[in-house]
């Protein structure tokens, strides 16, 4: 049974566990009636899960494919019973677990709403007054009335989404898909996914980008191999996530991993007199900084084109570079320098690196204890604000990038605009009268 939910818990989940038996061939199913030995391997799919999400809260889940958020959500949804373990939904809950999940083919879109709805705990009354607002949302025209058998996957997810937020729950758990359809639909998902939170509804996010649950999300869970291996603030869970897709120790994933950022890789020699990015103005001490230890990148600056100096303060418009200094432990025959500029709220702004031929045309190839600097240069189109420089240094390997020493979020700098500009992107308008 599931046990008391904590006062003002919203969801609880207690020691959690999903298993499957798995069968290498159908006879094997049916010599286990006959004999006490197991005839199967079992897979754990959820590992004794704890967590507890308050009334009104934003939670975010990441993990690799195969890590166990799917399952988890269709536990809580009441499609899959757990193997041990407890959780309480407190509320009405909404789930958006797959295309059109529940809907009958045979039925048209009115009638798949009204059983959904219903479903979900409405009355009849409650049903007819919301409707309207439903198919709206939805709009997919005549075709409510038609079987959904003939719809297109978008109308599917149209219809699916639609139904689950104007039902007005107060619990809603999304499986990716505020990232679907076009880019009006999208829009739409997006404004009302905003308004249910701004509404204090609780919100179980699950989702790649990183970006949606640092913006989005007042706390972020990870889950590996069926465990939940962090939970804690958005931008720091995200950065241990980018860690789990980008790096390369295998052994490491499945273990749980430490909420403060792993140790720098270990120092070598840098040139005599230079300046390290610690000594940098608007160095970022809470850094995430990760990698195997081939290469220590020793410092990043941004200055001015055609200046050596470093700047924090930046004209929007101007011409500048982002010089990263490098020194490699072993040599690589394609070493790969990057970047990222990022918004304090997660948003990518800007990526790119020297793996791409446009930036820089030929594969870098370094010596062992070789001290290699970079030179990105850009022109500053950003709009008025605060930004996050992250930079790295990787290895190629036949198909994989290996992490040789990354810095996330390590250098704080500012734009300023006096054009009178908003945004993210300041595109230098100027007009004339016609």
């Amino acid at each position: 049974m599931p046990s008391e939910a904590a006062a003002g818990s919203a969801i609880e989940v207690r020691g959690l566990t999903k298993d499957y038996r798995i069968f290498a061939h159908p006879r094997d199913r049916f010599l286990q009636f006959f004999s006490r030995r197991p005839h199967y391997q079992v897979h754990s799919a959820l590992r004794g899960l704890d967590f507890r999400v308050a009334s009104g809260e934003v939670v975010g889940v990441l993990g690799r494919n195969g890590s166990g958020k799917s399952t988890l959500l269709q536990i809580l949804a009441g499609v899959l019973k757990p193997t041990t373990g407890s959780f309480r939904v407190q509320g009405r809950l909404a789930a958006l677990l797959e295309l059109g999940a529940g809907f009958n083919p045979e039925f048209t879109g009115i009638e798949n709403v009204r059983i959904n709805a219903a479903i979900l705990g409405l009355s009849n009354r409650e049903i007819d007054a919301r409707l309207p607002e439903i198919l709206e949302f939805a709009d997919i025209g005549e075709f409510a009335a038609r079987p959904v058998k003939l719809y297109s996957s978008g109308m599917y997810v149209r219809l699916a989404f639609a139904v689950a937020s104007c039902v007005d729950p107060e619990v809603l758990i999304v499986d990716e898909a505020l990232s679907v359809g076009d880019v009006q639909f999208q829009t739409k998902c997006f404004r009302r996914f905003e308004e249910l939170v701004g509404r204090g509804r609780t919100v179980l996010l699950v989702t790649h980008s990183t970006e949606q649950v640092v913006r989005h999300c007042d706390r972020a869970l990870l889950l590996e191999g069926g465990r939940l291996i962090a939970d804690g603030e958005p931008r720091a869970v995200t950065n241990q996530y980018l860690e789990l897709m980008l790096g390369t120790d295998d052994a490491a994933r499945n273990q749980p991993q430490p909420r403060k950022p792993p140790p720098a890789p270990r120092p070598g020699p840098i040139a005599s007199g230079a300046e390290t990015l610690e000594q940098r103005p608007g160095y970022f001490s809470s850094e995430y900084r990760w990698g195997n230890g081939g290469a220590r990148l020793a410092d990043v600056r941004i200055s001015l084109a055609g200046e050596d100096g470093h700047r924090t303060s930046l004209e929007a418009g101007s011409p500048i570079e982002v010089v990263l200094r490098a020194r490699f432990e072993r040599a690589c025959e394609r070493a790969i320098f990057g970047l990222f500029i990022k918004t304090p709220d997660g948003v990518t702004v800007f990526g790119n690196s020297t793996r791409s031929a446009a930036v820089y045309p030929v594969p870098l190839a370094v010596a062992e204890g070789e001290e290699v600097c970079i030179a990105f240069a850009l022109q500053l189109h950003l709009g008025a604000g605060p930004y996050l420089l992250s930079a790295g240094v990787s290895s190629e390997e036949g198909e994989e990038i290996v992490p040789l020493d990354r810095r996330y979020d390590c250098l704080h700098f500012e734009v300023r605009d006096g054009s009178g500009a908003v945004g993210l992107a300041n595109l230098q308008a100027v007009a004339q009268r016609l």
